[in-house]
């Protein structure tokens, strides 16, 4: 299956597309990398949804990439005599630590003693998803005592938010730990870490990952916002998680939030996937409003890697038409007269290193010598990356002999992925270059591709090689 566009779509799997042959329907939509929302799934449903995956790559002779969302550490506030409260705004409310079910307009149990001791005088707590607001405005004596700034119904288990205050606990807790071993056994290619606040979170994740699977960072919260760059360094990609983030920072911030990180991850060669809300109406209509597709639009004119359905998908009556609708707006976008200058208006310096001057080098001559296809070889996959980087308007054909890397690609912007044997000779690695693009519908006999690889010939994260080659009537090259 060859992609007619160069962004990529994640979609998330749920009640409406678990089923192995809705995943098929939805792989052929358009969809390009399956996420599994540990938040709802139990590790016998992880289990059993990669097995649908895998099975549906086999059939199609597709790579597929597979998500494992891990859920974050939840804070809500415990339950209420009634069930619910209405709180008044300019009233008084105390989150305490007294462990009970008789919540009441005056108080409720916290059950997060990490809350009580890391917030300070003045900070903000939103509840419910930010529809009500608290001001802590005394802390102490295992108690944060507030003002209501916007009032309105409580009920049970209620989420809390915290925009102004860093707690001291990591981003992965003890669900997430084991849900992370979870995905490594079934051989996820990604594994999303939710709620991060700091580098260290990266960090943590990555000594128990140890390469088995990329890492990404879900940005969600003001206080990674704060550490954006070193956060992105670490990781292997990063998701704007849109949804969380409107909830902490004024919604005004985000639109411009979400430029910037798609500009620094793309500086630093991370791919980045825009999240939530994109085609919300499509969960119960089949056509999504013009403000959405204007917003999916967006995404693509900026660059990003890829593009997420959440509950359009996993829950929503119109799965299958909101990955093609997804589909045909990255399409449109990318055949606009305009998308090229925009996409070229955001290009980056390349790095001083051999590897990045080659990618910039092959962007530049593919465009001048108006080439079929850049062909690159690559073991770890940094090589397409660099690649994917330059967003040249040339094809990006991904050559390695490791699975891993091939699924792990598939989130990565306008790469199309085979997975083939080393070369063994330089001739060798000229003519399997251009009989797969031949084969791969990329370029015709006569035409010229540009090939890059590592010499010698295997050597990972080596590239410093670049060849221009004609693709021969039988579909073999020469150079």
């Amino acid at each position: 299956m060859r992609r007619m566009r160069r962004a990529k779509i994640v979609a998330t799997l749920g009640p409406a597309s678990h089923e192995e042959k809705m995943i098929e329907e939805l792989a052929k939509a358009g969809a390009d990398v399956f996420r599994i929302n540990m938040s709802h799934a139990s590790h016998e449903v992880l289990r059993t949804t990669v097995e649908r995956i895998r099975n549906v790559e086999k059939r199609l002779n597709h790579p597929l990439g597979i998500l494992v969302d891990l859920q974050g550490p939840k804070l809500r506030v415990w339950k209420f005599a009634g069930g619910s409260v209405e709180l008044v705004a300019g009233q008084k409310f105390t989150l305490d630590s007294h462990n009970d079910d008789n919540g009441n307009a005056e108080r409720v149990y916290l059950p997060h003693p990490e809350i009580i001791e890391s917030v300070s005088v003045g900070d903000r707590l939103l509840l419910d998803d930010g529809k009500l607001s608290l001001k802590a405005t005394k802390v102490g004596n295992g108690a944060i005592e507030t003002e209501v700034i916007y009032g309105g119904k409580l009920s049970d288990k209620k989420g809390v938010s915290l925009p102004d205050t860093l707690l001291p606990t990591g981003a992965l807790t003890e669900k997430d730990h084991a849900d992370l071993l979870a995905g490594l056994a079934a051989d996820a290619d990604w594994i999303a870490l939710s709620f991060v606040q700091r580098p260290e979170d990266i960090i943590d994740v990555r000594k128990i990952v140890q390469g088995r699977a990329g890492v990404m960072a879900k940005i969600e919260k003001p206080q990674a916002i704060e550490r954006l760059e070193e956060i992105i360094k670490l990781c292997d990609a990063i998701m704007v998680a849109r949804g969380d983030l409107g909830v902490e920072l004024p919604l005004e911030q985000v639109p411009g939030l979400q430029k910037r990180m798609i500009r620094m991850a793309r500086r630093y060669g991370k791919p980045v996937v825009v999240a939530t809300q994109m085609l919300e109406s499509m969960i119960t209509a089949p056509v999504p409003t013009r403000a959405e597709v204007s917003d999916v639009s967006i995404a693509v004119f900026e660059g990003a890697d890829a593009i997420m359905l959440s509950a359009e998908s996993a829950s929503g009556q119109y799965p299958v038409e909101a990955v093609a609708t997804m589909n045909k707006v990255a399409v449109a976008v990318e055949s606009d007269a305009n998308y090229r200058g925009i996409i070229r208006a955001a290009q980056t310096e390349p790095e001083a290193t051999a590897a990045d001057a080659i990618s910039a080098a092959t962007r530049q001559v593919a465009e001048t010598l108006d080439l079929a296809a850049i062909v690159t070889y690559t073991a770890s996959g940094s090589t397409g990356i660099r690649a994917a980087r330059e967003r040249p308007s040339k094809p990006i054909i991904v050559l390695s002999p490791n699975q891993r890397t091939i699924r792990r690609m598939s989130v990565v912007w306008g790469v199309h992925c085979v997975q083939t044997e080393d070369a063994v000779s330089l001739e060798d690695m000229v003519d399997r270059a251009c009989v797969i693009a031949y084969r791969e519908g990329f370029a015709r006999p006569g035409d010229r591709i540009a090939i890059t690889a590592g010499i010698p010939l295997g050597t990972p994260g080596a590239t410093n090689m670049l060849r221009i080659a004609f693709v021969r009537q039988d579909g073999a090259g020469s150079s």
